[in-house]
């Protein structure tokens, strides 16, 4: 079960994600959307599903997002109006900056404890966390930030396994992410997830601080779960790059001079985790992986399936000890 996984600190921890369908679509159209998700996920057998909460990040960068930002369905009415027939626990992301103390108690209520688990969002960067009330258009109120979020989670009488996002560039541009998985950590994260990782060299540089840091204060690492997605286009590239995820200059190079760029983008995933994972054996942190598509095209979707596949095999072999022949 995932969250005995998750509390005692297993290895090997398989998460497949998706984001809901978009907000406004004809119901029919979302169960059919659904019904082709619950048996692509039904096939792969993941540990859990990871449902996304997308938010509009225009606020975090000046340039132009690739793609228009369209609102989605909440994951976890998602999850319960139209993926009922899929069994396997859920990992709910939740963006706490857009609510209020007694609204996000609210959301509360409806979590399912004992079953799924969680991954509580702040505010991108450079967004203000502040919000119109509901009673007056001209009255401001603070939202939540991370800590009060988790404050509040640690205050619930029916405990919520919840984990905390981490992001290797960030570590690599402002060299402090290690302290914010601390406090993380501190305030109930009993696991982290990464952003899509391109990069082995910032997301193994994070691992490192993340030990020695976790080491120094007498802690046992948590589950680090490693992100993956495919990339299937130049258009997709530069809507990851969009979102912050690194793709070191001989990685880019490979994926655009490369007759067979989706093809590739799995084989260049596959090589990086091997690296990351390896040097994360070393460092005795538990690792899984978490494997997406940030497409909507079926190739990348059927591409994102097999890269589950293929990592899902290679988290049970043992680095170092060859497969049996």
């Amino acid at each position: 079960m995932l969250l005995d996984l998750i509390r005692n600190r297993r290895s090997g921890i398989r998460l497949y994600g998706l984001t809901p369908p978009k907000r406004g679509q004809d119901p029919e159209k979302i169960r059919a959307i659904a019904e082709r998700q619950v048996a692509r996920i039904a096939a792969l057998a993941p540990d859990g599903l990871v449902l996304y909460d997308l938010q509009d990040e225009s606020a975090r960068t000046g340039a132009e997002r690739p793609f228009p930002f369209l609102p989605t369905l909440e994951p976890t009415d998602y999850a319960r109006d139209f993926l009922p027939a899929l069994s396997i626990p859920k990992v709910f992301y939740k963006s706490v900056a857009n609510l209020g103390r007694e609204e996000f108690r609210a959301w509360l209520k409806g979590c399912s404890p004992g079953r799924d688990a969680y991954v509580m969002v702040g505010a991108s960067a450079g967004k203000p966390v502040l919000g119109l009330t509901p009673q007056s258009a001209s009255e401001s109120i603070p939202r939540l930030t991370l800590p009060e979020a988790y404050a509040i989670l640690q205050g619930n009488p029916d405990s919520v396994c919840f984990g905390g996002v981490t992001i290797a560039e960030r570590h690599a541009h402002k060299g402090d992410e290690d302290s914010r998985l601390l406090a993380k950590h501190t305030g109930g994260c009993r696991f982290f997830i990464s952003q899509t990782i391109y990069d082995a060299g910032a997301t193994k540089s994070l691992l490192s601080a993340y030990a020695l840091r976790f080491a120094q204060e007498g802690l046992e690492p948590v589950p680090f779960i490693l992100s993956f997605s495919p990339c299937g286009s130049l258009k997709t590239m530069e809507f990851m790059k969009w979102l912050g995820i690194s793709f070191p200059r001989w990685l880019e190079n490979e994926l655009r001079h490369s007759p067979d760029i989706l093809a590739k983008s799995v084989d260049l995933a596959l090589q990086v985790f091997s690296d990351v994972f390896a040097f994360a054996q070393e460092k005795g942190i538990p690792v899984g992986i978490n494997v997406e598509s940030v497409s909507i095209r079926k190739d990348e979707i059927e591409a994102s399936c097999e890269l589950f596949t293929q990592l899902s095999g290679m988290l049970s072999i043992p680095i170092g000890i060859p497969p049996q022949a």
